[in-house]
């Protein structure tokens, strides 16, 4: 039995990751969870998983709750989540955001394996979370599909061999539209995603092609691997999750359906790939199609941009991070136009030495970065 501390159990990665704790209930154990603001979803997963623990940051919330289920322990500190003392631990980070930096940091000192769904971990602080995690002795293990797919397919094998790892994108919603023709998308054209259902967040990351520039950021860090050794492709029907060539040109891709909960299960299981109840399979009765096309780094800039924050390190991919919330945070309230997002995110990575260069890189000075590119930006 695996008892689950869950970060973030009322997004759509906690939504997943409790199908696959309901449909088995004698491996997984909820015993702790954090959500942020939507109560009425906290109060259903306490009734009808009875966790132990429970934390909200939000002080009404936790009065609410303290008097309706008193036999539960209530914080206001989501790290007790990550370190909260049971049994066969196991902490799922789906916190959506640099809120996910910190919870996974103290996962990793309280010597739990940590299975990561928060891009922003790897993102702000990939050097220095996987530095700690070797010191731990404790494993990083990817459930965003893409990363999972390169993760089941080396297993630990043959990493030596690895020419390079392909990830696959959709394109997102606005794949189609020219780059004039971004300042005129509004918020609900940028969330029609046509492959994956998601948060907003991370939708619109996927139409700025953000998300898989945080994702090479990922891969770069969870895999070891040199900047030139990961490249990015189109593929719109999001069957094939990511390959892996190795050097003598063999390819090994990953495919499977939409489906967050298969990657979500397995790294539960790691290394096995074990009964799975609640997703459907692919489906070869029927005829479909599988295209690949080149990724046009004119159109998504920020991919062009991405080797330039990996090969300096240090701040940069911490306010390529921040500066891409506060945006899509603009963009989402109607305070900016789509095309904004990345040209101003390359004017805030081009400030970078200039502002924080003189900073030590540390976790105290990355927060601080981050909480400042956020609040200088209006």
């Amino acid at each position: 039995m695996k008892n689950i501390c869950l970060l973030g159990a009322t997004g759509s990665i906690g939504k997943s990751t409790l199908d696959i704790i309901r449909a088995n209930p004698q491996k997984y154990c909820l015993k702790a969870f954090s959500f942020y603001n939507n109560i009425e979803e906290a109060k259903k997963i306490i009734k009808e998983f009875s966790p132990l623990l429970v934390s909200t940051p939000k002080k009404e919330h936790l009065e609410v709750l303290k008097n309706e289920f008193p036999n539960i322990i209530f914080s206001l500190d989501i790290n007790d989540v990550a370190r909260f003392k049971v049994s066969s631990p196991c902490v799922i980070n789906a916190l959506v955001g640099s809120a996910g930096l910190v919870p996974t940091i103290e996962a990793i000192k309280a010597g739990r394996d940590v299975l990561l769904a928060n891009k922003e971990t790897l993102v702000m602080a990939g050097e220095l979370v996987m530095r700690l995690a070797k010191d731990k002795g404790v494993n990083i293990i990817p459930i965003d599909s893409e990363h999972s797919a390169i993760f089941q397919i080396l297993n630990d094998n043959n990493r030596k061999e690895v020419k390079r790892v392909i990830i696959t994108a959709s394109g997102g919603a606005l794949y189609h539209k020219t780059l004039d023709e971004l300042k005129d998308v509004t918020v609900e054209d940028a969330l029609k995603h046509p492959t994956w259902q998601m948060g907003a967040k991370i939708t619109i990351d996927s139409a700025t092609m953000v998300n898989k520039a945080f994702e090479v950021i990922e891969a770069y860090h969870l895999f070891n691997l040199k900047l030139d050794q990961i490249s990015t492709i189109i593929h719109p029907e999001s069957i094939v999750h990511s390959m892996v060539e190795f050097n003598d040109h063999s390819i090994f891709a990953q495919m499977g359906v939409s489906d967050m909960r298969i990657p979500i299960q397995y790294a539960l299981n790691y290394p096995h790939h074990i009964d799975n109840q609640v997703s459907q399979e692919l489906d070869f009765t029927k005829p479909f199609e599988l295209h690949f096309k080149p990724m046009d780094k004119t159109r998504f800039k920020i991919l062009a941009l991405v080797g330039k924050v990996i090969s300096l390190g240090k701040f940069y991919p911490v306010v390529f991070n921040a500066s891409n919330e506060k945006l899509v945070s603009l963009f989402l309230e109607g305070k900016i136009t789509f095309d904004k997002i990345v040209t101003r995110i390359e004017e805030e990575i081009n400030k970078t030495e200039e502002l924080y260069g003189h900073l030590t890189y540390n976790l105290e000075n990355i927060l601080k970065v981050d909480e400042l590119v956020k609040t200088s930006i209006i």
